[in-house]
């Protein structure tokens, strides 16, 4: 099993350590709703140098990513992010990415990809690089990737950097300094709050976590990040994404740049007018028993109409939310459900997404 460059510090501080996606990694260090109000309310940090980070170089960067990932580059400016899919022919997903142009002559490129489909996504680019000038670098072994996020997290990011987070717009990114380490930072994150996630060499992340430790910025660990996220509707691989399910079905259109060529368009164009594919919802409850992944939904009537993908009880609304896959005749706004959990039905309402919103967004 990996470890990231923190390890050390999440044992010696309490973190209770799970393996996730190929890496020991701490699912919380207090607990999960306290770690989470930290990042509602104030600040927390996250270690998530599971994730895969590619680099890219060559003439045709744009061109060979282009190709492959679905979002709209032609106007991505150098400094900018932007979250794309990646599909097979059929228009299933491969993975959701953030795309970075970080500028520069030679213009050079990046890539965030989830930890699971690391190996999967680096092999999906180098085998369609039909002649590209462009190389691929993986980097997740030589760096680390801290997130630091909350409604106090901009303004300590002024106390870290020699450039100022509060001037990135959202998705944004900059190379800076840290302590004289040259860093990437991106105002970006997976919670729903505003925050930076900072990409930096492998030796230079224990004396920042260290450093967080000591303006004491709460450490979080994934259980709190997927709860944060949920409420965010913010999908997941593995839950609301997979080979099976197409942008369209998971409600992200919007990452679909359908006037470019790219891998899988053809077959999303089909795709995108089926009335019978299911699409992703939000679901609220008033109940105090969370509905979970793989429980089934039954519209009123008893018909089997979906399942569950993620649940949690809400640390912020303190009631059941979840996401769930529904037919389409039975996914409108409003509509009661039951989900069954743990044998017992428990009722739901199909709500707008996302569950939260922070303030000023």
């Amino acid at each position: 099993m990996a470890i990231t460059p923190v390890h050390p510090w999440h044992i010696t501080h309490g973190g209770r350590m799970v393996n996730f996606a190929g890496t020991d990694l701490p699912v919380q260090f207090t607990s999960i709703v306290k770690e989470h109000q930290a990042v509602r309310t104030e600040v927390g940090w996250f270690d998530v140098s599971h994730m895969g980070r590619f680099s890219f170089t060559g003439p045709d960067c744009v061109k060979w990513l282009n190709q492959l990932v679905t979002c709209r580059l032609r106007d991505l400016q150098p400094g900018r992010v932007r979250y794309g899919l990646v599909c097979k022919e059929d228009g299933g997903i491969l993975d959701d990415v953030l795309v970075y142009n970080l500028g520069g002559s030679p213009a050079k490129w990046a890539m965030v990809v989830n930890a699971s489909n690391r190996a999967k996504i680096k092999a999906w680019f180098l085998n369609h690089n039909h002649g590209f000038q462009a190389s691929l670098e993986d980097q997740t072994e030589v760096s680390a990737m801290i997130a630091v996020q909350g409604p106090q997290a901009i303004a300590l990011g002024n106390q870290l950097f020699d450039r100022d987070p509060s001037n990135l717009p959202y998705y944004g990114s900059f190379e800076a300094n840290y302590s004289g380490i040259g860093v990437l930072v991106s105002r970006t994150g997976y919670t729903g709050e505003d925050g930076w996630e900072v990409s930096l060499p492998a030796a230079s992340a224990l004396p920042l976590v260290e450093r967080l430790d000591y303006l004491k910025v709460m450490a979080c660990g994934l259980g709190a990040r997927d709860t944060l996220r949920l409420e965010a509707a913010m999908p997941l691989y593995g839950h609301e994404l997979s080979d099976s399910i197409d942008p369209f079905q998971a409600g992200l259109g919007r990452s679909v740049d359908l006037e470019k060529d790219f891998i899988g368009r053809d077959a999303l164009l089909r795709r995108r007018g089926h009335a019978d594919l299911p699409v992703r919802v939000g679901l609220s409850g008033s109940a105090k028993r969370a509905a979970r992944e793989g429980d089934i939904i039954l519209a009123e009537g008893g018909a089997e109409v979906g399942r569950v993908t993620s649940g949690t009880m809400s640390p912020t609304f303190n009631h059941p939310i979840a996401m769930a896959y529904l037919r389409p005749g039975f996914a409108a706004l409003g509509q009661p459900v039951a989900a069954i959990v743990r044998g017992r039905e428990e009722a739901f309402t199909i709500v707008k997404l996302p569950f939260y919103k922070r303030p000023g967004r």
